[in-house]
């Protein structure tokens, strides 16, 4: 495939892990493990075409309400992939981005989080931005609370600079594993005008040949921003 039009932003959710582990007859864990190898891979297909921001949806500000186990579980693994992958990290100089509410993480997740993010900070190959305890919403309604105390009249473009990551642009391509057809509070403001890809596959079985029929639906879509061409 060759590397023309390709996105440059891919923003992606996840989905698929317990469903992998439970056809597998696998504890849930085992099914969000198997997902960190994907997040492995997906990372090496951005490098290899090219594409310099990549935001995955990591654990969402509702995924707390899930069982007390699985959310301990994904906790501990966040920090224990953090620490295994820092030398792969700089050797391809990916820089690693939060997006979300760190505050009300864990102390050892929320000292993870920013150290990696410090260990990065100079990398330039990839911007790998985790979306942790994020909501869309939240994000929004954050936003607008910030731009209230400035209180200054704001505009599309001015209200961007309230973002949590203002200076990252708005994805070009959005894909969700699994089936499910749905945003699910995932950069509400950020999608406006990103184009949509849906795969049946679950996330730990989402393979390069999937990500190249993603990147081949986007390079034939006509992007027009609500104008007619």
């Amino acid at each position: 495939m060759d590397n023309e039009n390709l996105p440059t932003h891919i923003a992606i959710i996840m989905d698929g892990n317990g469903r992998w582990a439970k056809q597998k007859s696998l504890p849930r864990l085992q099914g969000h493990l198997a997902g960190v190898n994907t997040v492995r891979r997906v990372t090496e297909y951005c490098q290899e075409f090219n594409i310099k921001y990549l935001t995955l949806y990591a654990f969402s500000s509702e995924n707390w309400d899930r069982p007390k186990e699985e959310v301990e579980g994904l906790m501990s693994l966040f920090s224990k992939v953090i620490k295994e992958e820092i030398n792969e990290l700089k050797k391809n100089r990916i820089r690693v981005l939060f997006l979300g509410n760190l505050e009300e993480l864990p102390d050892d997740v929320k000292k993870s989080a920013l150290w990696i993010q410090d260990q990065t900070k100079n990398s330039d190959q990839l911007d790998l931005i985790l979306a942790f305890n994020y909501s869309g919403r939240s994000e929004i309604i954050q936003a607008v609370n910030k731009a209230i105390k400035k209180g200054k009249e704001i505009t599309e473009e001015s209200f961007r600079n309230f973002l949590l990551l203002p200076d990252v642009p708005d994805p070009d391509l959005f894909i969700r594993t699994s089936g499910e057809l749905r945003i699910s509070n995932f950069l509400l403001y950020q999608i406006a005008y990103t184009e949509l890809f849906f795969t049946d596959k679950l996330w730990p079985d989402f393979d390069k040949s999937d990500f190249i029929q993603a990147l081949n639906s986007y390079k034939k879509r006509e992007r027009r921003f609500g104008t007619i061409q």
